[in-house]
């Protein structure tokens, strides 16, 4: 290969050419540079008519009504818009969560925890699933939230909110949904998913880094505390005056992921199948998390005898990485992966391949023997 094989989709998607060429039109002196709040000229107008189309956008993907997104600058914005805005104000208040949600989550939970919120902090099996039943036992009369991902972004896990959430609409819990890894992934529904507030991203779909939305329920009517104030954009929910460029971008990548959502599942299917049949030569290797309730495009493995810092030293060709970009900075193992209940040994063991859009067979067949021949090489010199 002549350049490095790309397998982090889950960290970031490179943005599609076609979001690239749509982009660009809202940037230049020539296009619709406007500010989409300025309602006194034809800039404005232009550049509001194409943030309101790129709403619609997102909306469709998901089978939302466009006045239900809220843009923001990112899934983590959009899970600290959530879960705040939902607690703020409350004299009493508790919220359930899993210790293997993205840091976007639980940071944000035990911000809130250290400011005298309850949170009950769920463990899952050795699956990397959270149970309904573990859900529906946590509850308590003051439960106002529970947060839990769509898709884990560490091990591709798939958590049953449909089963959860029509528990918790009965209740009168709100049901906060992260689905950054989600969406574009696997067909997402809010039309039948009984969630309240989804946070979606645009860097993971193959749009921009910078923007993302939250999706917030109208009927029934869900109410949350802004967070950013200074001007009322976004029905008072998100000041700030929104970059038209990324959400255009944003929207065309919804758009693309809409169209084509069946073939691109089937393609890491194959892509994924393709994977792991190049490695099955080579022992002691498992899966983490669930074979069968999980997305294609996430692999998390293990390597018997050999360390991740050292495999991916040896693979040099692949970028691939040890757990979420977002804890990149750290040398502890994983802790996704010790809250699914491996050991620090075998979390160190531990690195996610991930495949997209732009994968290619050859690239698959290319990393698959470099995989094999690393690990039997840092084997034998044991």
């Amino acid at each position: 290969m002549k350049k490095p094989v790309y397998l982090d989709y889950a960290a970031t998607t490179p943005v599609d050419p076609a979001v690239a060429e749509e982009m660009i039109k809202y940037l230049t002196p020539d296009g619709f540079f406007g500010n989409p709040a300025s309602r006194s000229h034809g800039f404005g107008w232009q550049a509001e008519a194409a943030v309101e189309a790129a709403r619609g956008q997102v909306a469709s993907l998901i089978h939302a009504d466009p006045r239900e997104i809220v843009w923001t600058s990112g899934a983590t914005e959009s899970d600290n818009l959530a879960i705040k805005g939902a607690v703020a104000g409350r004299d009493k208040a508790h919220i359930i969560t899993s210790v293997i949600e993205h840091k976007a989550v639980v940071d944000t939970c035990k911000w809130l925890e250290a400011r005298g919120v309850e949170v009950t902090w769920l463990e899952p099996g050795s699956d990397g699933v959270i149970q309904p039943q573990q859900v529906f036992d946590a509850l308590k009369p003051e439960t106002i939230l529970v947060s839990l991902m769509l898709v884990n972004n560490e091990l591709g896990c798939v958590t049953d909110i449909s089963t959860i959430g029509a528990e918790l609409r009965a209740r009168g819990v709100l049901f906060h949904v992260d689905a950054a890894q989600a969406a574009g992934k696997i067909a997402v529904d809010v039309a039948t998913m009984p969630v309240d507030l989804m946070s979606l991203s645009g860097h993971k779909v193959y749009g921009p880094k910078g923007v993302g939305a939250l999706y917030v329920r109208r009927s029934p009517d869900v109410r949350i505390e802004a967070q950013i104030h200074g001007g009322g954009h976004e029905r008072g929910m998100r000041s700030g005056t929104l970059p038209t460029h990324q959400v255009v971008g944003m929207g065309k990548a919804f758009a693309i992921s809409e169209l084509g959502l069946v073939d691109e599942i089937r393609k890491l299917e194959a892509l994924r199948a393709e994977f792991l049949g190049g490695l099955e030569g080579l022992s002691g290797v498992s899966l983490n998390g669930s074979e069968t309730c999980r997305v294609p495009g996430i692999m998390n493995l293990s390597f018997e005898g050999v360390d991740a810092e050292s495999l991916m030293l040896g693979l040099r060709q692949l970028a691939v990485s040890s757990g979420s970009a977002c804890a990149s900075a750290t040398i502890e193992p994983s802790y996704v992966l010790r809250g699914i209940g491996l050991s620090e040994e075998l979390a160190h063991r531990a690195l996610r391949f991930s495949i997209g859009r732009f994968t290619t067979s050859e690239e698959i067949a290319f990393a698959s023997a470099q995989i094999v021949d690393v690990v039997t090489r840092l084997r034998a010199v044991r």
